[in-house]
């Protein structure tokens, strides 16, 4: 039987990443994430790694990029405006094809706002911030175990696929300690045939095509074929309480965490409802979403932003049903009463 122990989710992340293979790391420091390069800078030298504190979130999203070329697992974190600042390089990494995974704990905005919490960053990591047609696979933990495991599916999910990977938090997420169960080290063996050292053999890896012509199209077109084969492959999601629902939460992140007890209150009233909590914010469930809509009377958004997240439920549901969105804006966090009181007042 595995021992839990005492861990803050910054902390649990930065383990998990380097249970998960992760031997370079590369940041600049911004709260509400310090602690994951503190940990790092101690933790890597012990089993062999490297960490780098970057000049700035520029530095560090190209060094990410250089690592990735190689092949290497390799990570980088920040929070919102330090993200910001790494949108171009995210772009690059996605065209061209190089794993990554990045950790975003957000915090209120815009500009430098505050180090509290937030879920605003939704369309920077799911519309994609950067320049061009890409996409980024974003998931979204609601416990520090969720931090823990995330964090070791990204690296799969970033090597298989050869594609960006987002965990996305929040302040309240990175801040707070929890039991966690952490997996062994993981040995891995990632000899790519495409990295730009193989053999000896040199490859290129690159986004910049400019002869002939058609050349950036292809590549394109190439790319949009492997965001529908990850879309067809990797869906995430939860589904609490759903059995006989009239209305519907739908909610992520430590938002959806505060749902659930607001839920059971209004459960032991006789309120039929339930929540539906998406995981993969980039594949976003869609057609699950959609299949919870026969029977219903009304669907509930909340969400710490403005209508974001609640975008792609409309998309989800085509107008089909009448949506209610509650937002908390500049780094506030609902609490349980307020989430039992919005539903009450408009069932």
């Amino acid at each position: 039987m595995n021992n839990k122990i005492l861990m803050k989710g910054n902390e649990a992340l930065a383990e998990a990443a380097i249970r998960a293979g992760c031997r370079y790391y590369f940041g600049y420091p911004i709260t509400p994430q310090n602690e994951v390069p503190a940990y790092m800078s101690k933790r890597l030298p012990e089993v062999g790694g490297v960490f780098v504190q970057a000049e700035s979130e520029l530095a560090s999203i190209n060094m990410l990029f250089g690592a990735g070329a190689c092949g290497a697992r390799a990570m980088t974190s920040s929070s919102s405006p330090g993200i910001s600042l790494m949108q171009e390089g995210i772009s690059y990494i996605a065209g061209a094809e190089t794993p990554a995974v990045i950790a975003n704990m957000m915090r209120g905005g815009p500009g430098l706002g505050n180090i509290a919490p937030s879920q605003a960053d939704y369309f920077q990591a799911v519309k994609g911030g950067g320049h061009g047609d890409y996409n980024i696979i974003v998931l979204a933990p609601s416990s520090v175990q969720e931090i823990v495991d995330f964090t070791v599916e990204a690296f799969d999910l970033t090597m298989k696929y050869r594609n960006p990977v987002m965990i996305l938090g929040d302040g309240v997420l990175g801040q707070m300690s929890e039991p966690v169960v952490l997996p062994e080290m993981k040995k891995v063996n990632d000899d790519v045939d495409w990295a730009i050292c193989n053999g000896g053999e040199r490859s290129i890896i690159r986004s910049l095509y400019l002869i002939p012509e058609n050349k950036l199209e292809m590549h394109n077109l190439h790319l949009q074929e492997k965001y529908e084969k990850i879309k067809n492959e990797y869906i995430k999601y939860e589904e609490y309480r759903l059995e006989d629902i009239e209305y519907l939460i739908l909610a992520y992140g430590t938002t959806a965490r505060v749902c659930k007890s607001s839920i059971d209150k209004l459960r032991d009233e006789g309120v039929k409802i339930g929540l539906f909590r998406p995981i993969s914010l980039w594949p976003f469930p869609y057609n699950q979403v959609k299949k919870q809509l026969k029977g219903l009377k009304n669907i509930f958004v909340f969400e710490m932003a403005k209508a974001q997240f609640e975008e792609d439920i409309r998309l989800a549901v085509e107008g089909k049903i009448s949506i209610k969105g509650f937002y908390k804006l500049g780094g506030a966090v609902f609490n349980s009463q307020e989430i039992y009181k919005n539903i009450k007042d408009n069932i």
